[in-house]
């Protein structure tokens, strides 16, 4: 999934490739993650634009479309025959053991370029305890966030 390709993003697109610095991968999946769609073909997409403008775009947005949609595709029309076999259920539970380490890998991932100080630290962790606990809708907890990013940074241009 997308969250666990971050690490892999960061490594190709960052590290080997320098097509992007470690703070743009974590502003597109920032902005991906906050716009609809999955955060692989949102960010695919943009980084396709980056690189090769709107040709670039379509043709990384289908590079990354198509393995998933195969995979996918194959996988459904066989688990009906091994749904309920226990080797196949033993082997997703591991799996998503393996996911959720590639999940908090992808959160450090995004925390490590963030701009650390009091604020966006209090912000980072009521976000987190609001959408964890409440109904509030997360939408509102992104644009709510970006309002103060753009609060703070007026502030401190006045200030100045």
């Amino acid at each position: 999934g997308g969250y666990a390709m971050i690490s892999i993003l960061e490594r190709d697109l960052v590290d080997e490739k320098k097509w992007l610095t470690a703070e743009e991968l974590s502003n597109i999946i920032v902005v991906a993650e906050s716009t609809p769609g999955p955060i692989m073909i949102n960010t695919a997409t943009y980084v396709g634009f980056k690189v090769g403008k709107v040709l670039g775009s379509v043709l990384a947005t289908i590079a990354v479309v198509i393995p998933s949609l195969v995979i996918i595709t194959a996988i459904y029309s066989v688990y009906g025959l091994f749904r309920d076999n226990v080797w196949v259920n033993a082997a997703f539970r591991g799996i998503h053991c393996a996911v959720v380490v590639l999940l908090v890998n992808a959160i450090a991932k995004i925390i490590k370029p963030m701009e650390k100080n009091a604020l966006t630290i209090a912000l980072s962790v009521v976000a987190f305890l609001v959408a964890l606990f409440t109904d509030f809708n997360v939408i509102w907890v992104i644009l709510i966030g970006g309002a103060i990013g753009i609060l703070v940074k007026i502030l401190k241009k006045e200030g100045k």
